[in-house]
């Protein structure tokens, strides 16, 4: 019989920003920007007052008076994943990563070495809050689908174990809700049919099931309602594509704003490009309007690459075609997809490219920001505020912590480097 544990991180980026910060544990937080843009996460004490993530942070404020609001520290965020995932891969070699906050392990191979499963769970728990400083919740099952309720049923920062003969006992008093896999939909349509509990759907027959929901959806109910489970935890596949986009606290249609902020969050990409050993050899642009319309464009790199310059053209061009230029954005996108290992693909230089040019100069300002911080050495054209551009951003999804004007020259090529003034 396997046995299947799923962690998840508790609150996970709310955590990791109050990691040192012990006055706010319980205070309402939400980390996110300031101006239009939404909640990326919100601690338990948020939460109970109705707070959830994906919701619009001035919502948010006016149903929380004196809310507290941090940045989000993206390298942070990064930095504690992986530290998590290190100790998931010393416990176990089958890891299936969820998100960047949760995973499966299949740890049948480890008991023998570790002891039991609840031991395991309680090892992992106590490793996670001694090395990174935030808890997580531990559930254990024989299948995937029991682990993660379990999970579930655990938070926050607890572990719940359920014994492969006590899967019926665990699952059946739950509501329907709490079922993984069942949404929002599937459930408001289970409670008119007088379906409320888990128990009152293992109870349905699964010929009916399949009648009132479909002959592959129903089945999966049937099977949800006593745990079964053939899904087995897969090895990860690596990560293909990285990016980086950002909402302007005012809609624009200035194409001198909108492009140096393309150069911005090329200048992201291209820094997390290097961070691991990557190399795009696609790169994609969104664009989302002021009403809220979509739209995504890509092109493929003359050669791969982690180089600003480089990824902003590509970016720049793309933008430069879109039929609605001139119809004001309200947010705008950067991606690098299709990586590729640095160290085994070839990089075809170009006869006027000199011996050191902009990929080492990028290089130096890596090492310096690691030194002395991100905002060391940044491109001129980011650091200079043109004629007759006052809008401010807010970051939604961004590195750089709340709002901040717009700053910099137009050029398409990313402009010099110089150090920043404070």
């Amino acid at each position: 019989m396997s046995v299947i544990m799923h962690v998840d991180m508790d609150a996970f980026f709310a955590s990791v920003a109050l990691r040192h910060r012990p006055e706010l544990w319980d205070v309402p937080v939400i980390v996110g920007g300031e101006h239009r843009s939404v909640v990326l996460a919100a601690n338990y004490p948020a939460r109970r007052l109705g707070i959830s993530s994906g919701m619009p942070a001035v919502r948010a404020r006016r149903l929380v008076p004196g809310l507290v609001t941090v940045p989000p520290d993206y390298d942070a965020f990064r930095t504690v994943s992986a530290g998590v995932f290190a100790i998931f891969d010393s416990i176990t070699s089958r890891v299936e990563r969820g998100s960047i906050e949760e995973a499966f392990l299949d740890v049948t191979g480890s008991t023998r070495r570790l002891g039991s499963p609840t031991e395991i769970g309680e090892l992992i728990r106590a490793t996670v809050a001694d090395e990174q400083k935030i808890t997580c919740s531990v559930g254990i099952g024989p299948t995937r689908f029991v682990a993660k309720v379990a999970s579930r049923q655990a938070k926050p920062d607890g572990l719940v174990e359920v014994a492969p003969d006590r899967v019926a006992d665990f699952l059946h008093p739950l509501l329907v809700e709490e079922l993984w896999g069942i949404g929002r939909s599937t459930a408001d349509s289970l409670n008119r049919l007088g379906v409320r509990t888990v128990a009152d759907l293992a109870a349905i027959p699964k010929t009916v099931l399949q009648h009132a929901f479909g002959p592959r959806y129903g089945a999966m109910l049937a099977d949800l309602a006593w745990g079964r489970d053939g899904r087995r935890v897969t090895l990860g596949a690596r990560e293909h594509s990285t990016g980086a986009q950002e909402t302007f606290a005012v809609d624009t249609a200035d194409p001198r704003i909108i492009e140096r902020e393309l150069l911005r969050m090329a200048g992201r990409v291209a820094h997390r490009l290097r961070k691991a050993e990557q190399l795009a050899r696609t790169v994609s642009i969104t664009i989302r309007y002021s009403d809220f319309s979509t739209v995504t464009r890509s092109a493929a790199l003359p050669t791969p690459s982690d180089v600003t310059s480089e990824l902003h053209e590509v970016a720049v061009r793309l933008f430069a075609k879109l039929a609605r230029r001139g119809k004001r954005i309200r947010r705008v996108g950067v991606r690098g997809e299709g990586m590729v290992p640095a160290r085994r693909t070839y990089r075809q230089p170009l006869l006027t490219e000199p011996e050191h040019g902009w990929r080492d100069l990028e290089f130096a300002m890596d090492e310096a920001g690691a030194k002395f911080g991100s905002g060391a050495v940044q491109r001129l054209a980011l650091v200079r505020r043109p004629v007759g551009t006052a809008a401010g951003f807010g970051s939604d999804t961004g590195d750089e912590q709340g709002p901040r004007p717009f700053l910099g020259g137009s050029s398409a090529q990313g402009g010099a480097a110089e150090p920043a003034r404070q």
